[in-house]
């Protein structure tokens, strides 16, 4: 392989490379904007773990994947869980225990890393999604940093100036280029 050809090779990959990011960017900024939360993903919300409950399964700053309950009554000890608090707060935690009956059960729910139970037992009206067994340890702290104004800002337009700036430097490049040929085809008509 030559230089040449491997200087266009990591150009292509480079410019690529800034794309992707650029559109993953948009779509993760918009989908979370969207939703007014996590960004979901073929039918997937992705949650960020903010406190260490449920540690050693979920990491603090870990990204999770949890899918929409359709049945919440038909939940069991062991599922894990992601409910709502109130309109602004939701927990992700395990049912350790069902209360009630089959049509009206109440869900007993703990952190894993916690020593009691959480203080109300969970209704299925308050039960949004349960995890699917999808981790990724540590995204979760980009993806909560993206869903900030700052991080909008930053995550949207940082790869679209990087890709302007590198198709300008591209650009510039292939000039200087096809100037050098140029003069050197000049010089060899001058020559003869």
């Amino acid at each position: 392989m030559t230089f040449r050809t491997l200087k266009k090779w990591l150009s292509g990959a480079i410019t690529t490379l800034l794309i992707i990011t650029l559109i993953f960017m948009v779509f993760v900024v918009v989908s979370s904007k969207i939703s007014g939360g996590e960004p979901s993903f073929f039918g997937y919300q992705f949650k960020t773990v903010l406190s260490g409950s449920m540690e050693p399964t979920f990491q603090t700053g870990s990204l999770i994947a949890v899918e929409p309950v359709k049945e919440p009554a038909n939940l069991k000890k062991g599922d894990v869980i992601t409910y709502r608090i109130d309109k602004a707060t939701t927990v992700t935690h395990r049912i350790v225990k069902v209360n009630g009956t089959d049509s009206q059960p109440k869900y007993v729910t703990k952190g894993d890393n916690n020593d009691s139970h959480d203080s109300k037992p969970v209704l299925p009206s308050k039960v949004e999604a349960v995890y699917t067994g999808f981790t990724v340890p540590f995204v979760g702290y980009f993806m909560h940093y993206a869903q900030s104004k700052q991080g909008t800002a930053l995550l949207v337009v940082l790869p679209g100036i990087l890709l302007i700036i590198y198709s300008i430097i591209t650009i510039w490049k292939a000039f200087k280029e096809i100037d050098g040929r140029k003069k050197k085809e000049e010089t060899s008509s001058t020559d003869a």
